[in-house]
């Protein structure tokens, strides 16, 4: 055997010397050292503790700093570090020092950290430390795949060395099992805690049915849950086409609504995808204007669809800007697994909200009927009764409910009790007009109708009985019949009594009247008299309810009506002048069949004005008409009788003309002075109601009128004549252009010296 010496055979076949085998002995001690301190805990915390405090002790340097890649995020970070740092810091892990060595794979010493232009200066500055030196290796795993970088900063004494460096990645290698056990362990429990809690907070939330409470609690929770600075949670509303939300953070009372299809919010709506965007702005798709109206600035979003459980898309939930990066995966993962189970709270949550409306709504809508309205439970007790049907009743709250319904109807109000146990026993509704009930004394008209109230098992749940209190309207209706068309009548009722009070309103007043009627009545005698007026008027009445205009009098063989009264419509000028067209074209048909019988034809004329007039009930005690007193009532009669002057059937005023809505064929004739008055008034002709038979080359004799209208206020009475003229050659029978005619050969040998300033003044009425 060959003597023992102080060198052993190394395995290259070199000799090794004792002091290199020694730290040779040392390094595998000291490794295994780290392995025993890593194996020591599963906690990643302490273990990252320990590996800096060896770290720092075994390369003799002031502090150390660790670093693990977060590959969801593509980021570096450090939990635990020497000195007072103690929060956790993030880097991209291909920036700094430790950046570039976790990217090459390979070591680095640099002995000047702040000459190196890799540095973080801004750690420091964050920290209070100041680092002059950096040792850092890569942290390598059982394949050789880099994890992590572990640096050591500012030797002690003299400089980092390559054995330094070295001893650092045999470290890292060796701890590098055990950091990824710990990683594996530390996201298994942070898993199952997520788990745990997103159940407890399902649970939690999907057991509220207030919607405002539950939209709240949901976009608190998904900012919770993401570490985002906000969220919003749209639903959509299928009437309007819009994602609307009226609970979201940061905007306080601010409502947004968009359309279905607009921004990010609607391109998930419609597509049904996830959508995460890290840059806001870059995005086409993002709608800076919502950020204008909040005053709110967005970096990143992360949108899911909410999907019921029909797999109907009923909203989207966005987060916004996620605190320290963009959203990842997880988070899409996690918000869209939350949106999924608060669905169905939401469809709950929004079922409950319309009934509770629905409920509400039925109240509101008990409460401001004037209709009494009681229901009886199935022991015949009262169980509701509303605000009308105690004041019909002359009774409080306390004495109405829970009474038995056959002790408070009694007496002379026993016939209910009648009609409710009918309803019981033949389970259909039961109708009575014009009954009589008595209460406190007072005796009321009433309505009643009872009906059966069923389960949807078509179970009996009692019976409602409605009580119509119809006593005012009775009185009314005997005091209105007597002048006014019933449907006229059953619509003033709904104003009430205090309707037919005076008032100072504006109408359009409507005057008829039959041209040379005495000589008809003459020739017919008082039989055939009456005969002629009950055909004329019925025709003429029947073109006037259709317009929902208010029949005042007959006057012999006259008819005076209003529009606007006794109930406005915002086109009553127009209904004005749709009867007189109605009217004449009546008149023609009826004239055509008096003609076939050999009876003469019946001529009418027409005169409609409007103006503010005073309405009311005026006469006596005996005898009254809801009627009208005003300039604009003699207006229209004026009117009606200028037609004999102008030859024309219809003629209205400027302030009927000026309030149209629709479109007629008309013409302006002149400005006249009426009896009676001394302001001129412009004056229309309704041409409406002819045929290209009855008023031939219409539009052409209209331009020559206007045109001839105008020389004819000018003064310029031959030209004028000339286009009077024209017009007649092409409608001899244009009666109104005959009359200009006529006044311009009048006034070229009368006006003399006097100014013309074309008004012509009526001398009769």
């Amino acid at each position: 055997m060959a003597a023992e010496t102080d060198t052993r055979r190394s395995r290259g076949g070199s000799r090794e010397t004792p002091a290199a085998l020694r730290s040779k002995l040392r390094r595998s001690e000291l490794l295994l050292m780290v392995s025993q301190r890593m194996a020591a805990t599963d906690d990643l915390d302490e273990l990252l503790a320990t590996l800096i405090r060896i770290v720092s002790d075994q390369v003799d340097a002031e502090r150390a700093s660790l670093f693990l890649n977060d590959p969801a995020t593509g980021e570096l970070y450090s939990r635990v570090a020497q000195g007072d740092l103690r929060r956790e810091i993030r880097l991209l892990n291909d920036s700094g020092i430790a950046g570039a060595v976790f990217q090459s794979g390979r070591g680095e010493i640099v002995h000047d950290a702040y000459g190196d232009p890799r540095f973080e200066r801004q750690i420091d500055e964050q920290t209070g430390f100041v680092t002059r030196s950096v040792l850092a290796a890569p942290i390598r795993n059982v394949r050789g795949e880099v994890i992590g970088v572990v640096e050591a900063l500012n030797k002690r004494k003299g400089r980092f060395t390559q054995a330094d460096l070295e001893l650092l990645e045999a470290m890292a290698t060796q701890a590098s099992v055990a950091l990824q056990s710990s990683q594996f362990i530390e996201r298994t429990k942070k898993t199952r805690q997520q788990e745990l809690e997103f159940l407890d907070l399902v649970a939690d939330i999907t057991s509220s049915l207030d919607l405002s409470v539950l939209l709240r609690r949901i976009v608190s929770e998904a900012s919770r849950m993401l570490n985002a600075e906000r969220s919003t949670l749209f639903l959509h509303n299928p009437k309007t086409k819009e994602l609307f939300t009226e609970v979201g953070e940061g905007l306080g009372k601010l409502q947004i609504r968009i359309p279905d299809h607009v921004g990010i919010a609607g391109s998930v709506f419609q597509s049904g995808r996830t959508i995460n965007i890290p840059h806001a702005y870059a995005d086409l798709r993002f709608n800076p204007a919502t950020d204008r109206s909040t005053g709110y600035f967005t970096r990143s979003i992360l949108c899911v669809p909410v999907v019921n459980k029909d797999g109907r898309i009923i909203g989207a939930t966005q987060s916004l800007n996620k605190r320290g990066g963009p959203f990842t995966a997880e988070d899409e993962a996690r918000l869209k697994a939350f949106t999924a189970q608060v669905s169905i709270a939401l469809e709950n949550a929004a079922l409950f909200d319309d009934v509770q409306n629905m409920k509400n709504y039925t109240q509101s809508m008990l409460e401001s009927m004037t209709n009494g309205v009681v229901t009886l439970d199935e022991d015949g007790k009262i169980h509701t009764c509303n605000a009308a049907g105690y004041r019909i009743f002359r009774a409080t709250e306390a004495q109405v409910l829970e009474r038995p319904a056959a002790e408070f109807f009694s007496g002379a109000n026993a016939w209910i009790m009648e009609r409710v146990a009918k309803v019981e026993q033949t389970k259909e509704t039961d109708v009575l007009m014009g009954g009589v009930m008595e209460f406190a004394g007072d005796k009321v008209d009433v309505n009643v109708t009872a009906q059966p109230l069923i389960s949807l098992k078509d179970k009996p749940l009692g019976t409602l009985v409605m009580i119509e209190d119809i006593s005012t309207e009775k009185r009314m209706k005997s005091t209105m019949s007597r002048y006014m068309d019933p449907a006229l009548a059953e619509q003033l009722l709904g104003k009430g009594g205090e309707a037919l009070g005076g008032r100072l309103l504006e109408v359009t007043v409507l005057a008829t009247d039959i041209r040379s009627f005495t000589t008809l009545t003459e020739e017919l005698g008082p039989q055939g008299t009456v005969e002629l007026l009950n055909e004329y008027f019925e025709l003429m009445v029947d073109c006037l309810a259709r317009e929902g205009g208010m029949l005042d009098k007959f006057i012999a063989d006259a008819i005076f009506a209003e529009f606007g009264i006794p109930m406005a419509h915002d086109d009553d000028p127009d209904r004005a002048f749709r009867t007189a067209i109605a009217m004449i074209r009546a008149l023609n048909g009826h004239n055509a069949q008096r003609a076939e019988r050999g009876l003469k034809p019946i001529r009418m004329g027409i005169g409609i004005a409007t103006d503010q007039v005073v309405v009311g009930n005026i006469g006596s005690s005996k005898r009254m008409d809801y009627t009208v007193i005003g300039d604009g009532a003699n207006l229209a009669s004026r009117l009606e009788s200028a037609n004999k002057e102008y030859g024309s059937q219809v003629i209205a005023s400027e302030s009927t003309v000026k309030k149209l809505k629709g479109t007629y064929r008309m013409r302006e004739i002149d400005h006249i002075v009426v009896k009676g008055q001394s302001a001129a008034v412009p004056i229309y002709e309704i041409l409406d109601y002819h045929s290209d038979a009855s008023f031939p080359s219409m539009p052409d004799v209209l331009g020559h009128f206007r045109d001839g209208l105008r020389f004819y206020r000018s003064g310029d009475f031959d030209r004028a004549a000339a286009q009077f003229q024209a017009a007649l050659a092409l409608n001899p029978g244009d009666r109104t252009s005959q009359v200009f005619l006529e006044r311009c050969d009048y006034l070229r040998g009368h006006l003399g010296d006097e100014k013309w300033d074309g008004v012509w003044v009526m001398k009769t009425k």
